[in-house]
């Protein structure tokens, strides 16, 4: 779960409060599918919005089904809100994730053992079969496939690269 509001004070006689929305709330939030979540007896209990409307830079005034009153509503002043964290695209990863991944280069067996960040050349330190590491372009022509549940990566590399 991940904080993305606190509400701050009452709004209204319907039971509507005000929210202080953090920066970690989605900006497609969609309240009329997505519950936001107080905790309650540290049990995560789902609050729907009725109404959500921005108010100001960082706050929305909000209305719940079931919490139609003041007195009902009181309680949850002043406490967090959160949503349950979203996945992340399967496809999506940094490349320093690779670090510690078995290699494979046509015979050649090896492990990354470093990321080098460049925007001119991103570079993987690989270390093949015990020798020093040695320094191989990370672009995507060099690596036929990844296997991330294996820790695998089958490369690609132009003869030549590889002075072993």
């Amino acid at each position: 779960m991940q904080a993305v509001a606190r509400i701050t004070k009452l709004f209204g006689t319907e039971g509507g409060v005000l929210l202080s929305l953090y920066t970690t709330l989605p900006e497609d939030f969609d309240p009329k599918t997505t519950p936001l979540f107080v905790m309650v007896d540290n049990l995560a209990v789902p609050l729907w919005c009725e109404s959500f409307e921005p108010h100001g830079a960082s706050g929305a005034r909000v209305t719940f089904a079931d919490l139609d009153t003041p007195k009902r509503i009181g309680e949850f002043i002043g406490r967090e809100l959160f949503m349950e964290e979203q996945e992340q695209d399967d496809d999506e990863f940094y490349m320093e994730d690779l670090i510690g991944f078995a290699v494979t280069a046509g015979k050649l067996r090896g492990e990354v053992t470093d990321f080098y960040d460049s925007e001119a050349n991103p570079l993987f330190g690989i270390t093949f079969e015990g020798r020093d590491e040695v320094l191989v372009p990370a672009a995507e022509e060099f690596i036929a496939a990844i296997d991330f549940d294996k820790r695998k990566i089958k490369m690609v590399l132009p003869e030549g690269l590889l002075e072993l």
